[in-house]
């Protein structure tokens, strides 16, 4: 493989990645996470990638049989359980996860650093079989829908977290069990309907995640003016 496809492919698959990133922190600008946790969560769910391939084989062989939306099902459901497993061991247990919002920031990171590393395989995928021209399309692809995807079931995780930060032990794991039920849910639907949409319907799936994007941003903000009510109550 050439190194100008390895330097094309990183570039297309982890900036964007990256500039999203610098998007959904701004939205904590007022108190910004550290980014030495930022950049260590972001590492994380890319090395999630490398756990989730084998999950997905073994679901596959277990199933034995072709892409079925049970299939779908399942692997959609392993990435967004190994995506909070992961932010879990490596971020959220830590004294910096202070406020509700924080658990949104870096659910968001964890399922950036996937993004990163899933669309960069993708890329080598594609430079390797296709035109470069292609791999532009797919690169641009992956960055609208794909990336947006990650984040937005990963922030349904990291809502039900916000919602459950000042909760009992077990407030908490039912909000992160039905966080993560709905975030399979998500992407699950998000990958059949794509399967099995043409044209248009494509389109108003891809329509649906940035619905999906918006109501998110709602999410932040309201999260946010609660902690300053709790602050200015405080005082």
């Amino acid at each position: 493989m050439q190194v100008e496809y390895i330097a094309f492919a990183l570039a297309f698959g982890i900036l964007p990645a990256l500039l999203w990133l610098w998007f959904w922190t701004r939205e904590d600008r007022l108190h910004p996470e550290p980014k030495r946790l930022l950049l260590l969560t972001f590492i994380a769910g890319g090395a999630t990638v490398a756990l989730t391939i084998p999950v997905q084989q073994l679901i596959r062989d277990v199933l034995n049989e072709g892409i079925t939306s049970r299939m779908i099902m399942a692997w959609a459901t392993a990435e967004e359980v190994l995506k909070y497993l992961m932010a879990l061991a490596v971020v959220l247990w830590r004294r910096a996860v202070d406020e509700p919002i924080d658990n949104m920031i870096y659910m968001i990171t964890v399922a950036l650093g996937f993004a990163a590393v899933e669309n960069t395989l993708f890329l080598l995928t594609s430079l390797t079989n296709d035109t470069f021209a292609n791999s532009i399309i797919v690169g641009n692809f992956r960055f609208f829908g794909s990336t947006l995807l990650h984040v937005l079931s990963s922030s349904v995780v990291g809502v039900a977290l916000a919602w459950s930060f000042y909760k009992s032990h077990i407030g908490k794991i039912t909000y992160a069990i039905l966080g993560v039920i709905l975030a399979s849910v998500v992407h699950s639907a998000f990958n059949l309907f794509i399967l099995k949409s043409e044209g248009s319907g494509i389109m108003l799936t891809f329509s649906s995640v940035w619905v999906g994007v918006v109501i998110l941003l709602l999410f932040f903000e309201k999260f946010k003016l609660a902690q300053i009510v709790l602050k200015n109550g405080n005082e």
